[in-house]
């Protein structure tokens, strides 16, 4: 988030870069989420704070692994990426394509102060679907299972540059 911000002139500081620490994710939607943590970061901090909040949807799994995304096979560290596909796949089993589909949802939040009333909330949908098998390299989480029928790709086989042309791609 922090580059493309700065695209517009903004400096951002990373709440780690202050000592702040990220709070438990105890909300029911991206939504909620998002604005949790942006309250955190401006209570901790005293600043504005940016937060956003987002995951991978699926319908046959009626919205799994959504709010737990980074979580979904309860593995921490390196080898969570690769432990939430593979969850991912096993529970889709031999699904058809047709019945993989898959969205990528996105949310940001822009408090102005701790207490703001009134949070700028943003979201985002990106649609696709779940491949058999991971495709690419360029990317993490769920990227070389989530296939867009806008570019006939995998994210993990866009290039960067080209994966920012869809809003709500998770990009790092």
């Amino acid at each position: 988030m922090a580059d493309v911000l700065a695209e517009f002139g903004f400096d951002v500081i990373a709440q780690t870069e202050l000592g702040i620490d990220s709070p438990e994710e105890t909300g029911l939607t991206f939504v909620e989420n998002a604005i949790l943590k942006a309250r955190y970061a401006a209570e901790k901090s005293g600043l504005p704070a940016i937060s956003d909040d987002s995951g991978l949807v699926v319908e046959a799994l009626n919205g799994a692994p959504g709010l737990y995304s980074a979580r979904y096979a309860g593995v921490d560290g390196e080898q969570a990426d690769a432990a939430n596909r593979a969850k991912l796949l096993a529970e889709l089993g031999s699904l058809p394509s047709a019945q993989r589909g898959a969205k990528f949802v996105s949310t940001i939040v822009l408090l102005r102060h701790p207490t703001d009333p009134s949070p700028i909330i943003a979201q985002g949908e990106c649609q696709g679907e779940i491949l058999f098998t991971e495709k690419g390299e360029n990317g993490f989480g769920y990227d070389s299972l989530f296939f867009s029928p806008e570019c006939g790709l995998s994210f993990a086989e866009l290039a960067t540059a080209e994966k920012k042309k869809f809003p709500t791609a998770p990009a790092h």
